[in-house]
This record gives C-alpha cells, structure tokens and sequence, in this order.
C-alpha cells in the first residue's frame, strides 16, 4: 500500500504530514511485505527544501523532488518564468514519478509545489485527498478541489469549497507536542519559572518585525516577565547581540537572566517550551493556532501582513471569536498598546483561565488520527 504526500516546503504544511503519517502507522503498523498487513510505503512528492527532507527522511518517507513554479497575484516578471518553463516541466516531473511509484492515493496539503503532483494524479486516475489548512484556501488546493475525492479543512467556514465533500477535521498536528513538562522547560531553557512566561515566535515567515518589537520593550517586558524568544535561527546570533546592548542598559536590573533567545525549537524542545509558557505571541498559521490551542494556552497572535489571500489575518480573527487569543494588528503593534494590553490580561486570571478553556474547547487534538482512518478506510475498501 504506496502512499504518496506532496505540500509546499514550509512547516505549515510539513509538520501536518508528519502528524498524520504516525497515526496511520500506529493504526496499521508497517510490516515487512512478507507478513500479514505489510508493505506500507511513504513517499513525499514536492519541491525541494532541506527542512522538509531533513523532517520527513527522519520519518522513514522515501523523498522525490521536482521544480516547483509559483503563480503570484500581482505583476512580476518571474511569473513568466514559472508559468512557461518551471510550472510544465515540475507537471511533466510528476506524471513520470507518478508512473514509477504507482500510489494508491495521494494527499496533498497545498502551496505551489502541490499542484503539479495533483494535476498528473488527476491524469494518471490517482485518487487525491486535500487538507486545507486555512480559512482562506490557497490558489493550488482552490484548482485541486475541483478534482479531490474528498477535502478535508480545519476551520468550519473555510471559503470556496463544495460542501458536500467537505469534512471539518481541524489541522492535523503530532500528538508527540502535548507531552512537556515544566521541570524539563527550566532545565533546558534555565528558567527561573519565579515571572510569567512568554514564548514568542514569529513563524517560518516574517519573524523580523515581531523580532524587532520584542528588542524594542526588551527592558519593560523583563522586568515582570521571563522570555522564550524563538528568534529563527538566521537572526539568532543578532537578536542576542542585539538583547545584550538593551539589557547593559539596565545592568541593575540582571534582565538578562530572564531572556532566553532560541534560534529553533526541535519537536523535543518545543513541547517543553508549550508546557512552561503562560502566555504564547504568536503569527497566526493555522499550524500556529492549532498546536496553541491543543496545548490550551492564552495567546496574542499578530497576523503576517503579507500572507496570501489575508489567510492569516482571517485564521487569527475566527480563532479569537472563540475567545481563546486576542489579535494585535502589526500595524498596531506599539509598544503602549501591547504592554497595556499584556498588563490588564495579568491583572485579571480569570481572564487568562477563560482563554485557557476557549482554546482547549476549539482544539482538535485527534485530527492526525480521524485523517488516517479516512485515508485507510479509504485504501481498503478501494
């Protein structure tokens, strides 16, 4: 039984693979072919990107690449590029590896690099199942619904699809990041745990400005709070030269004691990092909100200005109706504002409780696994 994924390369789409490739092994674990129920096989179809390969070659997924050419919503020369070199020739990639490989399904989790892989599935006859991720979809999972066996999304109002083929599943995350502890959070991170803690990230995309502001309240914000900066790791060794400049400033304080930037955060430490946290400043990716809300922590979440379609915006503003985070405009985030904000939260408990009870309430811990009994349903009574 041949299962072949494609997604873009971000962890957005990555991580959900992951999630759903475990649940399906632990229902139907993988044998060899020899013996009863064996031969299940992975395979990831989509453009390169050392992330994705690293991530999945540690989940025993047999990887294949193809060029991956992007249609933008605004005028640029490189659309051309794409449109008429790269576009056709990751199809033409794709119907060949598709050929060699035979699938008995494929599931795709969208961005430019999907729709190659979609489109010569719907050619070859492969069936293909879809998981949107967002409230708005993307201009890949728009084309390959119109040919899915089923879609699947993680927001009840998600725009565009058909209805009636349309399961609400919420996004698909590893179960595997519920498991922190708080003892282990401090001894990894040197955590005093004597404040609140933060933990701030700015997403695979866009965590300059978030960085930005951070160093800018530095001072304010560690003097009744404690800090997890996950800062990406191209701006690591800067956002802590940066924080050290800040906090000689104050040397009275020892704020610096209460700062812990992290240029990544591994499966291992983030589940740790979830658990010791009070409060999460977040971007607002679908995998983002999903994973906060699974772990039921309080969060402020700061959409990307540039996401595609407004995706993010839109996931943070159905999130928060919810009541489980609050949302910051970047274009409001001054620091005034933001530490007033902050402050009222820590003022009230019951406030953050009820954010607590909110998220833990929209959270769909269990989604990797209702994916997986789909798509194995699906395979055995094809």
């Amino acid at each position: 039984m041949k299962i072949l994924f494609t997604g873009g390369g971000t962890g957005g789409h990555v991580f959900p693979l992951v999630a759903i490739a475990r649940e399906i092994r632990r229902i139907y674990p993988k044998k060899p072919a020899s013996q009863q129920g064996g031969d299940l096989e992975f395979y990831y179809l989509g453009p390169k990107d050392d992330f994705s390969q690293i991530l999945l070659s540690q989940e025993d997924f047999v990887i294949k690449t193809i060029i991956s050419g992007k249609i933008r919503r605004y005028f640029a020369w490189q659309n051309f590029v794409d449109i008429l070199f790269k576009i056709p020739l990751g199809v033409i990639q794709s119907f060949f590896m598709l050929l060699m490989i035979k699938p008995d399904l494929v599931f795709s989790k969208g961005g430019s690099g999907s729709i190659a892989v979609t489109y010569s599935a719907r050619f070859l006859k492969i069936p293909v199942f879809l998981h949107e991720s967002d409230v708005v979809p993307g201009l890949s999972n728009q084309t390959t619904a119109k040919w899915a066996k089923k879609i699947f999304v993680s927001f009840p109002k998600t725009e565009y699809f058909n209805p009636e083929k349309t399961i609400l599943t919420g996004n698909p995350i590893r179960k595997e990041i519920l498991d922190g502890d708080e003892k282990m959070a401090a001894e990894m991170f040197n955590l005093s745990l004597s404040k609140p803690v933060f933990l701030i990230m700015g997403g695979s995309q866009g965590a300059e400005a978030i960085n930005d502001f951070v160093l800018e309240i530095l001072n304010a914000l560690l003097k009744d709070y404690e800090i997890i900066h996950l800062t990406g790791t191209a701006n690591l060794k800067e956002e802590s030269a940066e924080a050290q400049v800040v906090e000689d400033e104050e040397k009275d304080q020892e704020l610096d004691r209460y700062y812990h930037p992290i240029g990544f955060l591994d499966e291992e430490k983030m589940k740790h990092a979830y658990k010791a946290a009070d409060l999460i400043i977040s971007r607002s990716g679908a995998g983002s909100i999903f994973e906060i809300a699974a772990v039921g922590k309080p969060s402020i979440l700061i959409p990307l200005p540039s996401a595609a379609g407004d995706h993010q915006s839109k996931n943070a503003y159905v999130y928060a109706q919810t009541g489980a985070a609050m949302v910051i405009e970047q274009e409001n985030l001054t620091p005034n504002f933001f530490l007033e904000n902050i402050q009222l939260l820590f003022l009230h408990p019951e406030k953050l409780e009820a954010m607590k009870q909110s998220a833990l309430a929209f959270a769909k811990p269990l989604a990797a696994r209702a994916l997986a009994r789909e798509i194995l349903e699906f395979l055995m009574l094809d």
